[in-house]
């Protein structure tokens, strides 16, 4: 009865499953009311003294490798579960990411840009910190012009020369020095004026000119 025993070890060893129900019903075989294991201990009265000792060790080893092996392949159906469950079918193909939406002041430049495009102009862009004769002197506002004031923009404390464009004229101007006519270019961006923010009013805002030659 002891090799009956051991072959049953080897079989509990050797036993994999991912069903559910298979796992239960090995663990009936072995560990339920009416299973083998229930059935060696009962006949453990009918084994002869000298074999009782190897006789409890071999039934404990069956019932110790049946318990560990049900508890590991219910693990395994847990652990995949799981995974499942937070990262979904893997093999499924990805979902379009939501970029979100255009700003109403980039739709509305777009627009502008894609209408004067239609007609043959390009777009011309040019920075933000300008210097004086780009802003100012070239467009022939003199050295006293109103425009020039502080109270009017906004100059680089370190260098007076420098300061936040008042206007994209100063992209048009920098255009004419690089490009020969005929020119047709708009020139959309941010410009900025010292002036009291408010509800109707901001110290930047988006302009866009247009210059034909």
């Amino acid at each position: 009865m002891i090799d009956q025993i051991k072959e049953h070890i080897a079989k509990a060893e050797s036993f994999q499953s991912t069903s559910n129900e298979a796992i239960e019903a090995f663990r009936i075989e072995y560990l339920g009311k009416k299973g083998l294991l229930n059935q060696f201990f009962a006949a453990f009265k009918n084994v002869p003294n000298e074999q009782k000792k190897e006789f409890g060790q071999t039934v404990n080893t069956l019932k110790k490798t049946a318990e560990e092996k049900v508890s590991s392949l219910k693990a395994a159906i847990e652990n995949q579960q799981e995974v499942k469950g937070v990262y979904g079918d893997l093999s499924r193909p990805g979902e379009p990411i939501a970029i979100g939406a255009r700003h109403p002041i980039s739709i509305v430049k777009n627009q502008i840009i894609d209408i004067f495009s239609r007609i043959g102009f390009n777009v011309s862009e040019g920075p933000e910190i300008e210097d004086d004769w780009h802003n100012f002197t070239a467009l022939n506002l003199p050295e006293y012009h109103p425009a020039r004031d502080m109270q009017d923009t906004f100059f680089i404390q370190t260098n007076p020369d420098i300061l936040l464009r008042t206007h994209t004229s100063s992209v048009q101007v920098r255009y004419m020095e690089s490009n020969k006519p005929p020119i047709r270019t708009i020139s959309p961006g941010r410009v900025y004026r010292n002036e009291a923010i408010s509800a109707r009013s901001h110290c930047f805002f988006h302009q866009v000119e247009g210059l034909y030659i």
